[in-house]
Order: C-alpha cells, then sequence, then structure tokens
C-alpha cells in the first residue's frame, strides 16, 4: 500500500496517493488560554468569504466551547467512538490506526483508487454530516464539565473542579488532506507554493466525498450552488504577507500565522542568539504547541497551545501525548520562566504581517516578515498599580493593576 511518513504520528502510514511537501507550509498556533470566545474571527470570515447564497449554514470559522460543542454535531465524538482506542506508544508513536487505515482499504487496488472508484470517502472512516448537523452553531455554549457549581467552594492554581474552554476552528490546511484524497474529479488541490488547500469550484462535480471523508468537516456542501467550498487560508492576504481575516481580527490576539517545517528541517535555536521561525520554535523546539487530533492522520498545521484548565487525559485525546508536557511549559511561562516563549506570546496579535521569523533583542521580542521587522513588544508588559481606595472620587477600585 502507498505509505507516506507522517511526522505527528512518529511513523509511516497509508494514504490514497504518494507523499509530496510544498514548498512553504501554510501554518498557524492559536493559543486557547487566550481565547474569549468573542466571535469576532467567525464574523471576520463570514462576512468576508460566507455571506452568499447557500452559505447560510457555513462557518468556515466557528468557536467551539468543549467538551460539550461541536459544529457541525459531533463532528469529533462521532468519528472517535467509530475508530476506537487512540494508544500511543511511550516514545510517542501513534500505535492505533488512522482514518486512511481504520476500514482495512487496499490503496494500491485500482478499483480503491479516489479517481476509478468515486465513492473513496466509504473506504475512509467517518460520516456524512445532513444538513440538521449545521443548525446549531452554539451547541454546548458555555457548558462545564465536571462538579456541579453547588459544591464548589474552592479554587486554586492547579485544580479546577469545573472547566470549558473555546475551540476556535478553521480549515487546517492538512498535509494530507481528505478532502483532496478522497475526492474522484479531482476538484481539490494542494498548492506548491505554499500548502494551502483549494477546492476549483469550476471543476467540482459534488460527488461531496470530501464532505464525508473530512474530519474535521470543514469541506462544506453548498446546495443552492452545487458545490463545495472551504477556508481557503486567505491566501490573497497571505501572499501579500499579510495574517488572515479571523488572525487579523482576533481581540484575544490568540493566533500566529506563519510557515512550519518538518522536524527534521526545522529553523530553531536559541533566539537570543539569532533568528529563528516562530511556528517551529513553538511546536518543534519547545512542543508547546499541537496538533488538532493528530491520530486522525492527516498532519493538520493548525496547532493549539492547549488549556491549562482541562483534565489532562481529555487533552491527550484531543492533542496528543504531549499535552501535559505542554501544559506545564505554559504554566512555567506564566510563572516567568521561558522569557523566550513569554516574548514571542506577546508577539501574537502585535502586527497585520505574518511571521516568518523572530528574535529576542534584550527585553523586546521582535517579529519579522521576509527580514523585514514588522513587531517589537516587551517581554514584560509595563503595569501600574493604583490606590485601592480614590480620595478624589471617593470610590474604591476592584481592578487596581
Amino acid at each position: 500500500m502507498p505509505q507516506v511518513e507522517n511526522w505527528q504520528l512518529g511513523r509511516e502510514m497509508e494514504f490514497p496517493y504518494d507523499g509530496q511537501r510544498p514548498d512553504d507550509q501554510w501554518a498557524a498556533v492559536f493559543d486557547l488560554n487566550k481565547c474569549i470566545a468573542c466571535q469576532t474571527c467567525t464574523l471576520a470570515c463570514k462576512t468576508t468569504w460566507t455571506h452568499g447564497e447557500g452559505q447560510e449554514h457555513m462557518f468556515w470559522n466557528n468557536v467551539e466551547t468543549k467538551p460539550y460543542g461541536s459544529h457541525p454535531v459531533g463532528w469529533d465524538q462521532r468519528l472517535l467512538s467509530e475508530m476506537g482506542p487512540n494508544e500511543w506508544s511511550d516514545d510517542g508513536t501513534y500505535e492505533g490506526e488512522t482514518i486512511f487505515e481504520a476500514m482495512g482499504t487496499d490503496w494500491d487496488a485500482r478499483e480503491n483508487h479516489p479517481q476509478e472508484s468515486a465513492s473513496a470517502a466509504s473506504d475512509i472512516a467517518g460520516f456524512f454530516p445532513g444538513s440538521e448537523d449545521f443548525r446549531y452553531p452554539n451547541l454546548g455554549e458555555d457548558e462545564i464539565a465536571g462538579d456541579s457549581m453547588e459544591s464548589i467552594n474552592y479554587f486554586d492554581e492547579e485544580t479546577h473542579p469545573v472547566w470549558f474552554f473555546y475551540l476556535p476552528r478553521i480549515c487546517n490546511h492538512c498535509t494530507y488532506a481528505a478532502c483532496a484524497g478522497s475526492c474522484p474529479v479531482p476538484a481539490i488541490y494542494k498548492r506548491e507554493e505554499d500548502g494551502i488547500v483549494l477546492i476549483d469550484e469550476e471543476s467540482c462535480q459534488a460527488y461531496q466525498q470530501c464532505n464525508e471523508a473530512c474530519p474535521y468537516k470543514k469541506s462544506i456542501f453548498n446546495a443552492a450552488e452545487g458545490i463545495s467550498q472551504k477556508c481557503v487560508g486567505c491566501y490573497p492576504k497571505t501572499e501579500q504577507g499579510k495574517a488572515p481575516q479571523c488572525f487579523e481580527n482576533c481581540l484575544g490576539k490568540i493566533r500566529m500565522h506563519g510557515y512550519i517545517n518538518t522536524p527534521e528541517e526545522a529553523n530553531v535555536g536559541d533566539p537570543t542568539q539569532q533568528r529563528v521561525n516562530p511556528i517551529d520554535y513553538l511546536v518543534h523546539e519547545k512542543e508547546i504547541a499541537k496538533p488538532l487530533y493528530p491520530q486522525f492522520g492527516l498532519e493538520p498545521n493548525v496547532y493549539y497551545i492547549p488549556p491549562i484548565t482541562a483534565p489532562t487525559d481529555y487533552l491527550t485525546q484531543m492533542f496528543g501525548p504531549g499535552a501535559a508536557d505542554a501544559v506545564e511549559t505554559y504554566r512555567a511561562v506564566r510563572n516567568g520562566d521561558e522569557p523566550e516563549i513569554r516574548g514571542l506570546l506577546h508577539l501574537i496579535g502585535s502586527t497585520e504581517w505574518s511571521l516568518t521569523g523572530f528574535e529576542i533583542d534584550g527585553e523586546e521580542a521582535v517579529g519579522y516578515y521576509e527580514g523585514d521587522e514588522v513587531g517589537r513588544v516587551p517581554i514584560e508588559e509595563p503595569t501600574a498599580e493604583r490606590q485601592r481606595y480614590d480620595e478624589d472620587e471617593d470610590v474604591y477600585r476592584l481592578d487596581i493593576t
């Protein structure tokens, strides 16, 4: 069977096509500890890309509340249930089956090839979302997990008896995209220059194989137009060096756009001594940013810094076996350690440009796009403390810093 190298799994895996990486790979890091679910990203995307006929149900960007929220309904729970146990070895190698392996499909057999069978999605683990599944974009919003609130009379820095967190989602522009791997035309392709996954709408023949095969359900059918559509990575902006709309408009400053290399080719090092790739640094060097459900096998290129308030077992299921260590690293950053990471995280949202390099210059973090400086922020944000009681106004302040 065709084998491709998936570094997120630590092994080769089966895939319908030969592996071929782009010249550069579009990538992102989202800090989930800062997302406030204001949905500004969702509206920025909606007003830019999905305001036409037949797109009423489409959210190329959406923000879900985990663990109970999902759009479309049950997109992850249903697939995880179908795939069964997701086991990882102690060295971080995935020992379970990906969505391309779970059905036992012989991808070498001509009759199973996507362009021959015209039904490859049935040979990939997954489900076809119905129109009713897209009707509830706010499903589970702000619903807590854990003990009931009535029983809680304490909180501390390490333990949260109740929890939820917000998960913003866009197309992951996967290295081994299931939408492209299942399309019989094929109308879906991965750009050689930057790895963005696009649908050629003029070629699309509405087989809807991509809608079923994509485990993240980010390829969506437009019934009015008779075509499938998806996030385009805001390529008209990224081609000019600018961050996508949902990135630039993020009020919580949680999103960083750039480009990622494989572990073997990563541009990493000590940012106090040299300029390094910020995505590579967070993903490969510090291992604080993790892919979403790497066990699906697509090698997604949107990475998440896990929230520090959620249970480790849940985070491990969602982000892989390194999630617990990522949480500890983030705690260290909050406690004043790892100033290089702190500086880089402060660069997020400080500029409209994509970041292809960063370095530490004294007490400041400096961001670059293709060699040009585009952002500079202090590693330690300045603070001022005011008196709790204001004699002039005769009022007490709740927030004094």
